[in-house]
């Protein structure tokens, strides 16, 4: 059965200008790498990118700010980067800073379809500027808004016909929740399997949340 498995030539042709990414991994760790590659070969330009970081210069998710691919970023820190660093001091990358918990927050309300989440996290630091102070019980917190965008970029380590995935350890970082929080959901797997090789008690994202699979022409033509 075919089923979500898809081409690198039909996975780059969903990409346009314009467009809002939002991208699993953790300091180039669990990075849907060959993702990012089909990204690059669309041609398309002027995305909002969510990630956790922007890992280091022209690596990983730091090859789309290397390219000059990427106009606003969201994310929790940069510093590893140094060329984010510099796009951001000079005034060519739009940068909004979230700490890190209130990023993961953001982006599972999103997925949940939450409005966003009430937190102190930021309250009496720059993070508060221009956002909403909300009273509950006599207790002041920070609205934060919900993250969604319109593509996800998953990278799990296995993944079936169906769109059911498994991670590996600290590849289960940002990549559950960057899963459900995009109107398409597109998944990089170390290894497909069958459906009936996955253990239901193993999977982690099930395959109602995932769109397409990334996979090569020859296997997708040994599965139809």
């Amino acid at each position: 059965m075919l089923g979500k498995l898809t081409s690198a030539d039909d996975i780059t042709r969903l990409f346009k200008d314009g467009q809002t990414l939002m991208c699993g991994g953790f300091a180039n760790h669990g990075v849907p790498n060959r993702l990012l590659q089909c990204v690059i070969d669309s041609g398309a330009r002027h995305f909002t990118l969510i990630s956790n970081d922007s890992g280091d210069a022209d690596l990983t998710v730091g090859r789309l700010i290397h390219l000059g691919l990427v106009d606003k970023l969201i994310a929790s820190h940069i510093g590893r980067n140094t060329e984010t660093v510099a796009l951001v001091d000079a005034g060519k990358i739009e940068l909004e800073l979230v700490p890190q918990g209130s990023l993961a927050e953001r982006i599972r309300c999103g997925g949940a379809g939450l409005g966003g989440v009430l937190t102190k996290t930021g309250i009496g630091t720059v993070v508060e500027k221009g956002k909403q102070l909300i009273m509950v019980d006599g207790e002041a917190y920070l609205l934060e808004t919900a993250l969604r965008a319109d593509i996800s970029l998953v990278r799990a380590r296995t993944a079936d016909p169906l769109g059911n995935l498994t991670y590996r350890g600290t590849m289960r970082n940002f990549n559950p929740l960057v899963a459900k929080a995009a109107g398409l959901t597109l998944v990089e797997a170390d290894m497909l399997m069958d459906v009936d090789e996955m253990s239901l008690d193993s999977i982690v994202t099930p395959g109602v949340y995932v769109s397409n699979i990334l996979t090569t022409k020859e296997l997708a033509n040994e599965r139809a």
